[in-house]
C-alpha cells in the first residue's frame, strides 16, 4: 500500500495545479471581449463566412494538425525502441512492426486526402 503513496501524491499535485491554473486564469484573465477576440482563428487567414456558427474550417488545417500528431507519436514511440532494439528480441520486432503498420494507416489516409501537398 505504501508503494502507491508517491503515485497518489503526484496525481493530487497534478490535479491541484490544473484546477489552480484554470481558476487563476478565470479570475485574473481579461474580460473585455469584442468581435475580433471571440471570432474563430484560421491560421492567420480571414475567417470563412459564418465561421462562428454554421461555417466550416477548411480541411487542410486539420490535416496539418494530423501530420504533426502522427509524426510526433511515431518519434516518441520509435526512439526508445531503436535504443533498446537489441534486447527486445523477436517479440519487440513484431510489436514495433505492428505499430508501424498501424501508424501507416492514418498517414496513407492523409496522403490521399492531400495533406502533404503544400500550395
Amino acid at each position: 500500500m505504501y508503494s502507491y503513496v508517491p503515485f497518489l501524491v503526484m496525481i493530487i499535485a497534478a490535479g491541484v495545479v490544473a484546477v489552480a491554473g484554470l481558476l487563476m486564469s478565470a479570475i485574473l484573465g481579461p474580460k473585455r471581449y469584442n468581435r475580433v477576440k471571440v471570432s474563430n482563428y484560421e491560421c492567420g487567414l480571414e475567417p470563412t463566412p459564418n465561421a462562428g456558427q454554421e461555417g466550416r474550417f477548411p480541411i487542410k488545417y486539420f490535416l496539418t494538425a494530423m501530420t504533426f500528431i502522427i509524426f510526433d507519436i511515431e518519434v516518441v514511440f520509435l526512439y526508445p525502441w531503436a535504443v533498446s532494439a537489441g534486447q527486445l528480441g523477436l517479440a519487440g520486432v513484431i510489436t514495433i512492426a505492428s505499430f508501424v503498420f498501424l501508424i501507416t494507416v492514418p498517414f496513407v489516409y492523409e496522403w490521399r486526402r492531400g495533406g502533404l501537398e503544400w500550395e
